[in-house]
């Protein structure tokens, strides 16, 4: 199975779900890769019908199905980074890590999307332990919230040094770095991501940035990621990279529907489009 184009063009695959509402999911993570200018393909696990106010329905597709994607972009276009988001339940994870196993010289970049930012489980505890063992091994890094460290790591995280226990847990599980985030977290360690590479932790921290409007945030910062790691970067010059990014489009966040609306991932046209 061809894992790199031989083009020069740098390529990402996104393994995630639909959101309909555009805020997050394959949408966001398209949306991100083609701001850095990189190539996008998906592998879609799920459709859901959702907007600003929540989710109303979500239909899973088979894994054969999902498989069938990511086969289809792999042995044709090739793919130099991925970024897996939804993939909700037992047998897709399963099936996509045993997709991605095959392939060769593949950055993985795994939101083990599991838990809202609210604390709302999201898959059921098989899916979740599949994830632990299939998946996370896999990870060139994973990027999981507050909830979802505390279900990977099973410590519950209040402050910084809880976080850097669970980043090393998580780590224990296989990956090679953990990206922590703090977004749940409150006083003034809001918004300061914990990173454990299993030498060094460090904590990451870019301006805060008070709006409502954070819809996909999780989907739109490893999709960063990946997309940096697909143009060369490396892993730590590419977090920094996708922190900045999402910095400027939660500041560039769209009050769109009735309620969360997403972040701009196409902030630096916003000015230019709007002119007269």
């Amino acid at each position: 199975m061809v894992a790199n184009s031989n083009s020069n063009i740098p390529i990402a695959l996104t393994i995630a779900g639909s959101d309909s509402g555009g805020g997050a999911g394959i949408q966001a993570d398209l949306r991100t890769f083609a701001f850095h200018c990189v190539h996008g393909t998906s592998a879609l696990t799920c459709v859901t019908a959702q907007n600003t106010l929540g989710v109303n329905r979500v239909d899973a597709l088979s894994p054969e199905a999902v498989v069938a994607q990511i086969e289809a972009v792999a042995t044709d276009i090739g793919i130099s980074a991925v970024k897996t988001g939804m993939l909700l339940n037992s047998e897709i994870i399963a099936a996509v890590a045993q997709t991605i196993e095959k392939l060769e010289n593949l950055q993985v970049v795994v939101d083990p999307v599991m838990v809202s930012r609210s604390g709302v489980q999201l898959i059921d505890d098989e899916a979740v332990e599949t994830l632990r063992e299939t998946l996370i091994p896999q990870a060139t890094i994973v990027t999981p919230n507050r909830y979802e460290a505390q279900i990977l790591s099973g410590l519950e995280i209040r402050d910084l040094e809880e976080m850097r226990s669970a980043a090393r847990c998580i780590h224990h599980l296989g990956a090679g770095t953990v990206l922590v985030k703090g977004g749940g977290m409150s006083g003034n360690i809001r918004g300061v991501d914990l990173w454990y590479d299993g030498q060094n932790d460090e904590t990451l921290k870019t301006e805060t940035v008070d709006t409502p409007h954070t819809h996909g945030t999780g989907c739109t910062l490893s999709a960063a990621i990946a997309a940096n790691l697909a143009l060369g970067c490396e892993l730590r010059e590419a977090v920094g990279r996708a922190k900045q990014y999402l910095t400027q489009a939660l500041k560039h966040s769209l009050a769109i529907g009735q309620g969360q609306g997403p972040v701009g991932h196409f902030f630096p046209l916003l000015d230019e489009f709007r002119q007269p």
